[in-house]
């Protein structure tokens, strides 16, 4: 089939370059391209088998319609610090500017009004000051909180009003490569119900998320797409009683705090906070599994959990950093026998390992049932923990209490948009007509960022189209 725009992945950059194409009057004919379900059709099993059942072909919390961002927590960072690197691309000013827009159309489609953490108050002061002794920094971000269960109902909405304004969604249809003629896209190859078949278009879009950045950087070696290996986070997802947060959930919710701690001075942060929130499993291909966190409007726990994360930045010879991190991933899922690790931080300073015995005596009740109790520095990198272990010790400080004995870890939490591709200021790559969004083209690390990129990509198309620029 001929259509002018095929976009690989109805994530929120994929979702978001329709929007906007639609909201400028474009007259186009658009094509989203999505192996997983329509997002009514999403649901993970989980809630009634209490455990992970490891759905197949895919995993529904990671692939969709709406990506997997808004199955997390569905938090919108509204500030472009907070994100990814676009405003190095296309700058700060301007990125902040498209955000603001993006999320206007979040709130026209049932966002919450409430932002969270947006008031500088004495309180805020406070914590600042305890980050800088701690050697750690506050960033400033305000938080437009979704949650989970909302968010699905709002993604549902954009869903109809795409399918309702002629934008044709294709659900079980899988992207199997791109069609290119020397230097130019002229579409993709795709296969739905067993059936393979081209489709060709003038301009290629693909965004597949974090749960495509590893097929993507396939792309790139097997097409000549120029790109660089670029940051891969390896971490662990913390779990504490609300009563330890409880100030910090107050006054901010999210605490975005970022350190560079001895002895080797990687960046790491903390990142996808979850007041009253669950620690989830989710699943990728190969059988990985790795750790994310739930955030509920309505449904809470007595605990709250957040993502530590190290960033590491690798050079040459080595370039498959998301090979890296898979296969941290998968040697501590080979200790779990397929399960998520679970260790108490005592633990690890003692040099033992967390016994399922000693859990269900803990203060801190774990919020994933399934999560096996071992010892996750057994599969850690000896960087990458050391690193995690010096910053749980400057949380405490700014946090007291964080690096209790009885806090718990959960591993693999693992961030796969490592592959970053080169684009100029149009979205363009090296390849004509083909153009990579949101976390799988490396430069944007969460929702909003990713749905602001796809704000970008649908002004270009449109401002083509009309012959505005």
């Amino acid at each position: 089939m001929n259509t002018d725009i095929v976009i690989v992945g109805a994530g929120p950059a994929g979702i978001f370059t329709a929007m906007e194409m639609l909201r400028k009057g474009s007259k186009q004919r658009i094509v989203i391209v999505e192996k997983g379900r329509a997002v009514e059709d999403r649901s993970c099993p989980k809630a009634k088998t209490g455990r992970c059942m490891n759905c197949k072909p895919y995993c529904h919390i990671t692939t969709g319609f709406s990506g997997a961002g808004a199955f997390s927590d569905g938090k919108l960072s509204l500030s472009c610090e907070v994100g990814g690197d676009l405003p190095q691309l296309l700058g700060t000013d301007f990125v902040q500017e498209i955000t603001d827009y993006t999320d206007t159309i979040y709130l026209e489609f049932g966002a919450d009004t409430h932002v969270e953490g947006a008031e500088v108050t004495e309180e805020v002061k406070e914590i600042r000051k305890r980050a800088i002794r701690a050697g750690l920094k506050l960033v400033d971000c305000p938080i437009r909180h979704l949650g989970t269960e909302k968010a699905h109902q709002l993604y549902w909405d954009i869903e109809k009003h795409l399918q309702a304004n002629g934008v044709e969604i294709r659900f079980g249809c899988e992207c199997n490569n791109l069609i290119l003629d020397g230097e130019r896209c002229l579409g993709v190859t795709v296969t739905q119900n067993g059936v393979t078949e081209e489709i060709r278009a003038k301009h290629t879009i693909v965004a597949t998320g974090r749960r495509g950045a590893d097929w993507l950087e396939k792309l790139c070696e097997e097409h000549n797409i120029a790109h660089l290996p670029g940051t891969v986070d390896i971490g662990v997802r913390v779990e504490v009683r609300n009563e330890v947060m409880e100030k910090v959930n107050k006054v901010l919710y999210e605490s975005k705090l970022i350190g560079h701690p001895a002895p080797f001075k990687n960046k790491v942060r903390t990142f996808c906070q979850n007041p009253g929130g669950f620690v989830s499993q989710e699943n990728y291909d190969n059988d990985l599994a790795v750790v994310n966190g739930h955030s509920y409007k309505e449904k809470k726990s007595d605990n709250t959990n957040l993502a530590i994360l190290c960033s590491h930045n690798f050079s040459v010879p080595f370039n498959k950093p998301i090979e890296y991190a898979q296969k941290v991933g998968e040697l501590t899922n080979m200790l779990g026998a397929g399960h998520i690790l679970v260790q108490r931080f005592g633990d690890i300073l003692d040099g033992k390992r967390t016994w399922q015995k000693e859990l269900a005596e803990s203060n801190v009740k774990p919020t994933l049932p399934d999560a096996v109790a071992g010892d996750i520095t057994a599969a850690m990198p000896y960087r990458a923990m050391t690193n995690i272990i010096n910053f749980i010790q400057a949380m405490d400080e700014v946090v007291p209490g964080f690096a209790s004995y009885e806090t718990l870890l959960y591993s693999p939490e693992l961030k796969f948009y490592s592959n970053r591709v080169k684009m100029d200021e149009k979205l363009n790559t090296n390849v004509e007509g083909l153009h990579c969004l949101g976390d799988s083209s490396g430069w944007t690390r969460g929702l909003m960022m990713a749905s602001a990129m796809g704000v970008i990509m649908g002004r270009i198309l449109v401002e083509e189209e009309q012959g505005t620029k």
